[in-house]
């Protein structure tokens, strides 16, 4: 898990996003989740937080029936 491409975000994690998502069998859209919110400081700042947010929406309507 220590080849990441396009950028250090993770390194300075004590858990990496992937490692926390694939050890705990994680869904893809709750990964996503995840993955965004860990990041959002060093990468992606509130374009990341859109995108954790639109994957939440995913969960509500596809899980749940909400909109």
């Amino acid at each position: 898990m220590s080849d990441q491409v396009g950028g250090d975000h993770y390194r300075n994690k004590a858990i990496e996003p992937i490692r926390y998502i694939m050890e705990n069998g994680i869904g893809y859209c709750e990964g996503n989740v995840i993955k965004y919110v860990t990041r959002h400081r060093e990468k992606g700042g509130a374009q990341d937080i859109k995108k954790a947010i639109q994957y939440l929406h995913f969960i509500l309507q596809h899980q749940y029936g909400e909109k």
